[in-house]
């Protein structure tokens, strides 16, 4: 965090020609309320070091004993003293030593006062997987953010735990809209309900998704670290995008439904299953999280906490289960002997289904989605600039992986690596992994859901992209370097969808007819 924030200063300085000090006070401008922190750091960053070398004299960067000394850039070199981060270090500690002890009690981002109360909220959803704005206990919200409406179908009526969407109308909701798709009331023409009149037989379904953080949609804005494109409108979706763990559910390639504000578009499998059938509006729920240390890897005590489907009151579902690299992804030095193997995912798997099985109301499916391979990250990116990098063509993706590696923090220490046996060999247990999958699918029968397997579409994704005259690397997140990006998440859901209507045209439901009436009746009431 100190060697980003650091860096863009001393780039902003650059790019205007100004002193550290006013490259301050122009990212506070454009940052939305007063992080104090930043101002306090201006007394300490030295145009001539660079950003490792102020946070390391800051100590906000720590070196452990036997570890090695990590760091982004390439090594200071001094023409008249031993060359290297060592010696830049040692001169800047002695310039900071006083100032760098009242930096000491920041370690935490929630040291910070504006940050404390959200990251309270924020550890609590990462807790209970669960809105944190939800005064029914239903485990929907009217809030966005924090776990709310980005991530599951938008609550109508917060006080009432029997109304959320997904569930069967109460009494055809000739009354009030029991299960928030929109569509209650009675036809005054003939006195019937309009959902009996529109949704009944329609195989009304909605979409879960348990994934990782790629199915989360993990991104951060570009632009949050490009100095030649900053400006106070590059931070207007701070405070949001903190409050969704930097997520972007509402955007994402299983549960997206607004446009997308990120680049590219937003196609989701949720858009596709609305459109096709009006009375699926509002039903999904996005069960992924971000990260090694909170998502774990046998998924059946977390779904337990966090699935809302009652099987006898609410509609089936379609479950997508898309942990595409959590189970070979560590941040751990022997990454491979962390790696989750066959055995270990055959049971976990199982298990999570059988769970499903006893709470997905009878007709639902579950699609099992194999692993990616990874390999394709460093092969697209690894001699390319990072956005810290592009202004002085200084930090590659090669850099920025051996730098989280150092720090241990890496995303996936077996792809992102110059190490081509690891890379293989992480390709080789994701692949054995997948076919465990496949295995299931192929092998275990259930009594509420049928089950089918796809591979990542990554392949298809790369080759649409290709045709449509992109290039492979723009498939990736640019900050990270690891993740899908939005045009990946969008071509992706078509790719998927078109095998469905093509193999299992049985999990899409039937296209309802009255879809065209229903929106007609929105338009005349005002509504949309």
């Amino acid at each position: 965090g100190c060697v980003l924030v650091v860096s863009v200063i001393e780039q902003l300085a650059q790019w205007h020609n100004s002193t550290v000090k006013a490259a301050m006070e122009r990212l506070c401008d454009y940052i939305p309320g007063k992080y104090s922190i930043i101002h306090h750091m201006s007394c300490c960053i030295d145009r001539e070091m660079n950003a490792d070398v102020v946070c390391h004299s800051l100590r906000l960067c720590k070196q452990d004993p036997g570890q090695p000394l990590c760091h982004l850039y390439s090594p200071p070199k001094r023409e008249k003293h031993s060359s290297g981060l060592f010696h830049a270090l040692g001169h800047a500690r002695a310039k900071h030593q006083i100032r760098s002890k009242s930096f000491m009690g920041f370690s935490s981002v929630c040291a910070f006062p504006l940050l404390a109360n959200l990251c309270e909220k924020i550890k609590y959803v990462l807790r209970n997987k669960l809105p944190f704005e939800d005064f029914d206990g239903d485990k929907f919200s009217t809030f966005p953010t924090l776990r709310g409406y980005h991530w599951r179908g938008r609550d109508c009526d917060d006080k009432n735990t029997t109304v959320y969407p997904g569930r069967r109308p109460d009494n055809w909701d000739a009354k009030s809209d029991s299960n928030c798709n929109g569509i209650w009331g009675v036809d005054p023409k003939d006195g019937i309900p309009y959902e009996e009149k529109f949704c009944k037989g329609a195989d009304s379904k909605g979409v879960v998704l348990l994934g990782d953080s790629a199915g989360a949609h993990f991104h951060i804005p570009p632009e949050w670290m490009t100095v030649t494109q900053m400006s106070a409108k590059s931070f207007a979706n701070l405070p949001m995008a903190f409050s969704d763990e930097l997520d972007w559910p509402q955007f994402s390639e299983i549960t997206g439904f607004l446009n997308s504000t990120i680049g590219g578009w937003t196609d989701s499998l949720y858009l596709r299953l609305r459109k096709r059938n009006r009375c699926n509006h509002r039903d999904l729920q996005n069960i992924s999280q971000n990260g090694i240390v909170y998502f774990p890897i046998n998924m059946t005590p977390y779904l337990s906490f966090s699935l809302a489907r009652n099987q006898l009151l609410d509609n089936p579902a379609i479950v997508i289960y898309a942990t595409i690299g959590n189970d070979v992804c560590n941040g751990e030095r022997d990454t491979l002997a962390h790696m989750t193997t066959p055995k270990e995912m055959l049971s976990n798997v199982v298990q999570a289904l059988q769970y499903l099985d006893s709470h997905l109301p009878n007709g639902s499916h579950v699609i099992l989605t194999g692993l990616v391979d990874g390999r394709f990250l460093w092969d697209n990116l690894h001699d390319r600039y990072h956005p810290l990098g592009q202004l002085n063509k200084d930090v590659t993706y090669s850099q920025l992986y051996s730098f989280l590696d150092c720090l241990q923090v890496s995303p996936c220490s077996g792809w992102l690596t110059p190490n081509e046996t690891l890379r293989n060999l992480t390709s080789e247990r994701a692949l054995q992994l997948s076919n465990v999958l496949k295995e299931i699918a192929r092998s275990e029968k259930f009594a509420n859901f049928d089950i089918f397997y796809m591979d990542f579409p990554l392949r298809q994704t790369a080759e649409e992209w290709h045709k449509m005259g992109g290039e492979a690397w723009q498939l990736i997140e640019p900050v990270d370097g690891f993740h899908p990006s939005q045009i990946a998440a969008a071509l992706g859901t078509d790719i998927t969808w078109q095998k469905a209507l093509h193999e299992w045209p049985q999990v899409l439901g039937k296209e309802n007819l009255f879809n065209n009436q229903i929106e007609a009746i929105f338009k005349d009431q005002g509504g949309h």
